[in-house]
């Protein structure tokens, strides 16, 4: 019979946080696991286990970078797929989603009145309508905003839950009368 305690008593390689040189433990948070210097509180560096990449799926080479010159990429990162620029880091060039509301139908944000609401996806693939005055603006809604007034608090603008129209102020949230 061969002693197992033996192998548990090997020293691992600990590491060390870079900016106060105590010993790095194992940690878990609401994105998985990662390494937390020993002193915390006193000292807040974190190591991701696992990092995010980004990998490239099909080079566009008839496709130019408008900022460099470089060819575009069509990229699968964190959050799905997009169209970046090949020369990144040097080059942060990222195509974004145009709108597909024509812009009649962009409804104006009711907290700031410059911006508009915009259909997002966050991480988790849930939708939700901000303004894309973002972060000056950080109006959002989970349901979908309908252009209308409220009847009772006079707000801006409505929002589509279960078949029924409701204010969009959350303060407020009265049911409103569906127009014929």
């Amino acid at each position: 019979m061969t002693d197992d305690s033996a192998l548990f008593s090997l020293p691992q390689q600990q590491q060390l946080c870079p900016l106060c040189q105590q010993p790095l433990v194992m940690k878990s948070g609401k994105n998985g696991p990662f390494l937390g210097c020993s002193a915390y509180p006193a000292c807040h560096y974190i190591k991701a286990l696992h990092q995010h990449e980004t990998a490239i799926v099909k080079v566009l080479e008839t496709e130019p970078c408008p900022e460099c010159g470089a060819a575009l990429a069509v990229k699968n990162g964190r959050y799905g797929m997009f169209i970046g620029c090949t020369n990144y880091p040097d080059c942060h060039f990222v195509v974004h989603e145009q709108d597909e509301q024509p812009e009649a139908e962009r409804l104006l944000c009711p907290k700031c009145s410059n911006g508009h609401m915009t259909e997002r996806v966050n991480k988790f693939g849930k939708h939700f309508w901000g303004c894309d005055n973002y972060p000056k603006c950080k109006f959002l809604l989970n349901d979908q905003p309908v252009s209308g007034q409220c009847a009772d608090c006079d707000f801006g603008l409505l929002i589509y839950k279960k078949g029924q129209l409701f204010c969009a102020d959350k303060r407020c949230g009265v049911k409103q009368p569906v127009p014929d």
